[in-house]
C-alpha cells in the first residue's frame, strides 16, 4: 500500500476524535462551573467539571506543573511521532489502522489542552456504588478503544502476518 494512502484511515479517525474531543470540552467549559457536577443516571453517571493537571487517574497531579507540564508536552510529542512510525510501518490490515488513528486523536486533543490551557479538560464520570471509575473525556475513550482495536489486530491479525512471514 502507498504510504500516503497508508495514512488516510488513520489520519481521518484522528481528526474526527480530536474535533469531538475538542468541542465536548469547549461545551462543558462554556455550560459548567468548574467541579460544578449533574447526574445523568443518579448511581451511576454523573457530568463534573474538573481539571487534570496529572496524566491518565491523575497520577503527578500533585506535582509541581512548572516541570510536569513541559515534561508531558514533550512525551505527548514524542508519543505522537511514535504512533506516525508505526503507521507508517504497518500493513494496513485488520483494526490497527483505525486503532491508531483513535489512539493518535486522543493524545492530540489531550495535547491541546495540555499546551493552551496548562491541564486537561476531564468531565465523564463513572461510579457504581463505592466504586469510582477517575473522571475522564472523549480523548481518552478514544485511547482506550484504540488501545483494545491493537490488542485485536495482535491477537487475531497478528497471526495471520506470522504465517505470511513464514510462508516467504
Amino acid at each position: 500500500m502507498p504510504p500516503v494512502r497508508k495514512f488516510a484511515g488513520p489520519l481521518l479517525a484522528a481528526f474526527l476524535l480530536t474535533v469531538a474531543d475538542q468541542w465536548s470540552k469547549a461545551w462543558i467549559v462554556r455550560r459548567f462551573g468548574l467541579y460544578e457536577t449533574r447526574a445523568v443516571l443518579d448511581d451511576y453517571f454523573h457530568i463534573v467539571h474538573v481539571r487534570n493537571r496529572g496524566v491518565a487517574f491523575g497520577f503527578l497531579s500533585t506535582l509541581d506543573p512548572a516541570w510536569v507540564n513541559p515534561l508531558l508536552l514533550v512525551a505527548t510529542a514524542l508519543a505522537v511521532a511514535a504512533v506516525l512510525a508505526y503507521i507508517y510501518h504497518l500493513p494496513g490490515r485488520g483494526p490497527a489502522p483505525c486503532g491508531l488513528g483513535l489512539i493518535l486523536g486522543g493524545a492530540i486533543g489531550n495535547l491541546i489542552d495540555r499546551a493552551r490551557l496548562g491541564y486537561v479538560v476531564d468531565f465523564l464520570d463513572l461510579h457504581w456504588r463505592q466504586l469510582h471509575w477517575p473522571t475522564f473525556n472523549v480523548a481518552d475513550i478514544g485511547i482506550t478503544v484504540g488501545i483494545f482495536l491493537l490488542i485485536l489486530d495482535m491477537i487475531f491479525w497478528g497471526k495471520e502476518m506470522e504465517s505470511a512471514s513464514r510462508s516467504r
